[in-house]
Order: C-alpha cells, then sequence, then structure tokens
C-alpha cells in the first residue's frame, strides 16, 4: 500500500500535463484502454481462456470499475484547473467516506467518536475547497467526487477481494471503466469539435498511465487481501508526499498555509479515525 501512494502521483502528474491538449474525460477512458488492452490478453493467457471471468456477483465487478472509471474522470478533470497537491488534499476525505461505507455496505461498526472524526475532517476539506469554489465554482467539488468514486471502488474491492485473483479482479474493473467511459466519450463527445487525437508523444504518456495505474491498482488489491480495509485507509495519506513533490518539480505548484491547515485536519481526522478502529479490533479480539 506504501509502494503504491507514494508511485500513484506520476498518473496525477501525466494527466495534468496532457490536460492542456487532450481532453480530461477523453484521457480518462484512454487509460482504460490501455489497462483493458494490456490485462485482458494476460489473464486469458495465464488461465487458457475465459474461465478466470466466470466469477460470482458479476454486476458488483462492473460497478466496481464504474466507481473507478468515475474517480478517474473527476480526478483528471480537476487537474485542468487546480493544482495537484490541491486535488489530492480535497481527495483524502476519501478514506474518512470509505469509512462510512464499510459501516453501511460491509457492517462494520463505528461509535460516535468516528463519526465526529469523519465530520472534522470534511470541515478540513471545506477550507480547502472554499476559496477555490469562490474562484472556479463547482469544478472545486470535483476531487469530492472522486473520492466518492473511489471510496465505493475501495468498498467493493474488500467485498470482493477474495471473489478472484487481484489480477481478474482488475481486468474486470478495467474493462468496466472502459466501456462506462466509452459510453460517455460516444454519447456526449470529449469536446464539441469531437475525439482528439493524441500525438505520438501523447500515446506514450497515456500508455505509462495504463502501466503506472494497473501495478499501483494490483498493488492495493493485495494489501486488502490481508487485511481490513479500514487498517489500509491511513496509509493513502502518503500520496500527499508524491502529489507534492510532483506539483512542485514539473508545475513549480505548492500548497499555502490554508491548504496544508485542511490537510492537517483531514489527516489528524483519518487517524483518529484509524486509532479508533485498531482499539475496537483489539477489545473484540
Amino acid at each position: 500500500m506504501t509502494a503504491a501512494m507514494l508511485v500513484i502521483p506520476i498518473v496525477d502528474a501525466i494527466a495534468k500535463y496532457l490536460s492542456a491538449t487532450v481532453p480530461a474525460v477523453e484521457v480518462a477512458w484512454l487509460r482504460f484502454v490501455v489497462s483493458s488492452t494490456l490485462l485482458l490478453p494476460f489473464v486469458i493467457w495465464r488461465d487458457r481462456g475465459l474461465a478466470a471471468f466466470r466469477v460470482p456477483e458479476l454486476h458488483l465487478h462492473f460497478l466496481r470499475g464504474a466507481g473507478i472509471a468515475g474517480a478517474t474522470a473527476f480526478f483528471f478533470a480537476a487537474l485542468q484547473y487546480m493544482p495537484i497537491a490541491n486535488v489530492a488534499a480535497i481527495f483524502f476525505v476519501e478514506p474518512l467516506i470509505l469509512t462510512l461505507f464499510s459501516a453501511v455496505f460491509l457492517g462494520d461498526k463505528i461509535g460516535w467518536r468516528r463519526i465526529l472524526a469523519v465530520l472534522i475532517g470534511f470541515g478540513g476539506a471545506l477550507l480547502i475547497i472554499r476559496p477555490t469554489f469562490a474562484d472556479l465554482g463547482f469544478v472545486a467539488l470535483l476531487p469530492l467526487g472522486a473520492a466518492v468514486c473511489f471510496a465505493g471502488y475501495m468498498t467493493l474491492t474488500k467485498r470482493l477481494s477474495n471473489a478472484a485473483d487481484p489480477w481478474t479482479l482488475q481486468a474486470l474493473a478495467n474493462f468496466s471503466g472502459f466501456i462506462v467511459l466509452g459510453i460517455v466519450v460516444l454519447v456526449h463527445g470529449p469536446t464539441r469539435t469531437g475525439f482528439v487525437v493524441p500525438t505520438p508523444f501523447e500515446a506514450v504518456l497515456v500508455v505509462l498511465i495504463g502501466l503506472v495505474a494497473i501495478g499501483c491498482h494490483t498493488l492495493i488489491i493485495f494489501a486488502l487481501r490481508r487485511v481490513s480495509a479500514s487498517v489500509i485507509a491511513p496509509f493513502q495519506y502518503l500520496e500527499i508526499i508524491g502529489a507534492t513533490l510532483w506539483g512542485y518539480f514539473f508545475f513549480s505548484e505548492f500548497p499555502d498555509a490554508l491548504t496544508w491547515t485542511g490537510i492537517a485536519i483531514i489527516v489528524g481526522s483519518g487517524i483518529f479515525v484509524f486509532y479508533r478502529e485498531q482499539r475496537a479490533e483489539e477489545i473484540s479480539a
């Protein structure tokens, strides 16, 4: 999980660079085109046929893929207008949303202290969203939409993590994302002028996005097969390190004092939630 969180901001930096010439929804869709093209043949070859995809609750696998597709599209769209670190900071409410989703959909028990910590964490997100909302309007809420979608993806990942091996899970998620975003691109089009054909260099960057995404999300699945989603959640905060470094190195972006304050509140709330969940597990044991 640590490796995944430190490496995955590379995807954000590449997507932000591409957003100057290629629409965000198209970049997101091409990411799933690449991932599906690489993963599906590999899984079919490894299992000598389509038997690997005969999994129970196939509709939940499709819904999981829709979750990661929505998260990717919202996140990439936000990167067109906002610094990487700011987008990542608002997105960091996702572990708090995951705590709520785990309680509602997976039956995890949470007390009033954790609920209060979640609310405080949302307050930290508002510190970052408010000035951005004044400048950009509803664009500032795009990372929040990404957080909700990714929390749903993580919830279903935990729900289905033992239903199939990690490579099959990733192949199903990527193919579902390919279908969902493909429909969006087909119906609405990425821009008013139509599909933008990437240059050869941009195509190489899209392939790199797909490769990094496959590696990082497979690592997440391996982590979730070993420990609970609530234990994994705090490790996602490590992404702010990579997001800040890549944003500063490539785009000369660095969070201001208000953003760091919001990050501190969100991370502090998440760590408290993690602490309470650990205590609850110790007591139940």
